[in-house]
């Protein structure tokens, strides 16, 4: 009796797994009436399902996809552009059988548009990568659209990484794995639900000959991956499942040989790749004069400042980002156009030309995500950057793809994470851990005047990332957008003057004069009321939500140091005054202070804040939560003045 309850109830679980997806053209009319998530409210779209059978080959793998949309509005219809990138240098991805449609229910009746197979275009990124596009024709609130296709990696073994959540709430997501035992994986998952679905069985012939074994995993409503303030890539907190492929047989008889990498076989792959390493050994016919110029100059730091801005300033970056060259470093030279890692390695020629001694590292952007350093794998990395030893441990590390950038700070974008040093000669290849020990200080000074409002003068003084952040946004957004940010949404305040100064000169602070009004609304016949947190773009709280999924990348160390002398009009006294004090995270990374006094008819007032620490994990979010909490509470504690 137990034994057939047992087989009862794993039909069942089977079967409402199986109710879960559904083959394509087939759709529910309950689902096309729906009208929201019911797990997560206010989804403009949700996926119904997203479901792939994976099979292992010994020559190839192949991927068969099946992805289905429910759209509930207007904004859902974004949805309808897909975009699938694949890798097609040498073939060695393929992407073939496309089945897309549009299912709409009308009039009580289910209507199926199809995508025009002549609308589906194929088209080619770069030498590496192709890309297929489709837009789903009359999708509506309401409709529901599907797509399927098959993914041919032409590699025995390949196994790419699988995302159970995304951008939109998924109903049901399912993965089907028939792995050969010819073939050994290393299993990463990183899933924070309880599975709907994790079973694996014997795979075998239909003679009964084992193959191998299949897998299935799955998850039910898993809400979507929404940014948070300074997350980091979301592909570093998704659940997903993550493949390695560690071990394979040359023959159903070999023993299984291990494909387990070290860093250094890493760096030597490529050091000998011919889109990277051989790139380094590639001539520049120089017709600009930079070397002659370079080696007048005294210093090696006055050469690599120099050899930096020309190269930054003379060459455009396509806004591609490889770890590799694409049309090699003597065509992006004369084009004067390339992607990061042509731009660098011209830079490298450059600087060796010019007797520095240096070195291309390998690195991933905070958009690609972070390196896991017990996983060696040149995919990990997405741009060559220039590392640059001093001595006593200290280095530059330079990127001449973005204008903003200073040779003297580790670009921003790549810190916290890992890079991998390509020195061939030596034959040396080393992964270290990159992040700058020096804060971005931030220095604002205000000297103001209270009557019936407040007026006075304020300079910001910005040094390093800050700076840099600073000198961006107002080029690219402009000066009127740039000071309506300064003023933090605050629209009682207004400027009377604005000056910047050293924005050009990378070894001084950019300096902002303003003349300033501030309007003190609250205030009443009997009193004033004001906050001195003013210039430090920390009035909004960035940390709201008790609960947090991802971990908390600031970039860099931060300090902040805020002096204001605000003078009492006559006729006033101090009727509330904030208390000096000091916050400190549990973990000592991170100081506020305050200091608040009244001095010969002045109140004055000191903050400084101290990060020591630029990365907090998800599990270590709930003090930082607090800390912040109490934090902007000190910061925006109002001083009040009463009339006497």
């Amino acid at each position: 009796m137990n034994k057939l309850f047992t087989l009862i109830l794993l039909l069942c679980s089977a079967f409402i797994a199986n109710a879960q997806t559904q083959p394509f053209g087939k759709v529910d009319t309950a689902d096309l009436k729906l009208t929201s998530c019911d797990f997560e409210k206010g989804a403009n779209a949700m996926v119904l399902f997203d479901s792939s059978d994976i099979t292992t080959g010994f020559t190839s793998t192949s991927i068969i996809r099946h992805k289905r949309i429910k759209i509930f509005n207007d904004k859902g219809k974004d949805e309808a552009t897909i975009k699938l990138e694949y890798y097609s240098y040498h073939g060695l991805e393929n992407i073939s059988d496309i089945k897309a449609e549009t299912v709409n229910l009308n009039e009580k009746a289910i209507e199926y548009i199809k995508v025009d197979k002549a609308s589906i275009y194929n088209q080619t990124i770069d030498k590496t990568m192709k890309k297929i596009s489709f837009t789903f024709p009359q999708v509506k609130a309401g409709s529901i659209i599907e797509y399927s296709y098959e993914l041919t990696i032409g590699f025995g073994g390949g196994f790419p990484d699988w995302d159970f959540q995304g951008e939109l709430p998924v109903r049901y997501c399912q993965l089907n794995a028939n792995i050969r035992s010819d073939y050994s994986y290393k299993m990463t998952p990183r899933v924070y639900q309880d599975y709907a679905k994790n079973t694996s069985e014997v795979w075998t012939k239909k003679n009964g000959d084992t193959i191998g074994k299949s897998y299935s995993w799955a998850l039910d409503k898993i809400k979507s991956f929404r940014e948070e303030p300074y997350s980091t890539c979301v592909e570093d907190d998704i659940q997903k499942l993550s493949f390695r492929l560690v071990g394979y047989k040359y023959t159903l008889r070999s023993e299984l040989r291990s494909l387990e990498k070290s860093w250094f076989q890493i760096g030597e792959e490529a050091a000998y790749d011919e889109d990277f390493g051989k790139q380094m050994t590639e001539d520049i016919d120089d017709k600009s004069d930079i070397i002659k110029h370079a080696k007048l100059l005294s210093s090696d730091n006055e050469k690599i400042s120099y050899i930096f801005d020309k190269v930054k300033n003379s060459i455009q970056w396509d806004h591609v980002n490889r770890w590799y060259t694409i049309d090699g470093i003597k065509k992006a030279w004369d084009s004067k156009k390339g992607n990061s890692t042509e731009i660098n390695l011209i830079l490298y020629h450059f600087l060796r030309m010019a007797g520095i001694s240096c070195f291309p590292q390998l690195v991933s952007t905070r958009a690609h995500g972070r390196v896991n350093t017990n996983y060696p794998d040149l995919n990990q990395f997405n741009k060559a950057v220039i590392y640059v030893p001093l001595g006593n441990k200290k280095y530059h590390i330079l990127d001449a793809s973005n204008k903003y950038n200073n040779y003297t700070d580790i670009p921003f974008d790549i810190l916290n994470s890992s890079g991998l040093t390509i020195d061939p000669k030596k034959g040396e290849y080393t992964i270290s851990y990159i992040e700058n020990g020096e804060p971005s200080r931030t220095m604002v000074f205000v000297n103001a005047v209270i009557d019936s409002g407040m007026s006075g003068t304020a300079q910001i003084n910005s040094f390093g990332y800050n700076k840099e952040s600073a000198v961006e946004e107002y080029k690219v957004d402009g000066e009127n957008k740039y000071k309506e940010n300064l003023k933090d949404k605050d629209n009682n305040l207004q400027f009377s003057s604005f000056k910047f100064e050293n924005m050009e000169i990378d070894s001084l602070p950019l300096t902002q004069t303003v003349d300033f009004k501030l309007d003190l609304t609250s205030s009443d016949e009997k009193y004033i009321y004001f906050t001195p947190n003013l210039f430090t773009g920390l009035n909004a709280n960035p940390f709201l939500n008790e609960e947090r999924n991802s971990s908390i990348n600031f970039k860099f160390l931060r300090n902040y140091n805020i002096n204001g002398r605000y003078k009492i009009p006559q006729g006033y006294k101090t009727d509330a005054l904030p208390k000096s004090m000091s916050l400190l995270m549990p973990d000592t990374s991170i100081l506020f202070k305050r200091i608040v006094a009244e001095q010969e008819g002045m109140i004055v007032v000191h903050y400084v804040i101290d990060f020591k620490k630029s990365y907090y994990t998800a599990d270590q979010y709930k003090p930082l939560f607090e800390f912040y909490r109490k934090m902007h509470e000190m910061l925006n504690e109002q001083i009040v003045l009463k009339k006497i």
